[in-house]
């Protein structure tokens, strides 16, 4: 049986160019870390997405 390759360049996920170079991950404790900090990402979120428990409101 052959064993599959590991690629070793590690490939960044396509994001919008507000969150140019964001990364998140999770430690070996579970504490998420990211490369953004979540004030902006929160920003970012209000800006570009609608909410959908206010949306049928008057």
């Amino acid at each position: 049986m052959a064993k599959k390759k590991e690629s070793t360049k590690k490939e960044m996920p396509r994001v919008h160019k507000e969150l140019e170079g964001f990364d998140i991950s999770i430690n070996t404790f579970g504490e998420i870390n990211r490369s953004i900090d979540i004030d902006k990402i929160n920003e970012f979120l209000n800006k570009h997405n609608d909410d959908k428990k206010l949306k049928n409101r008057e």
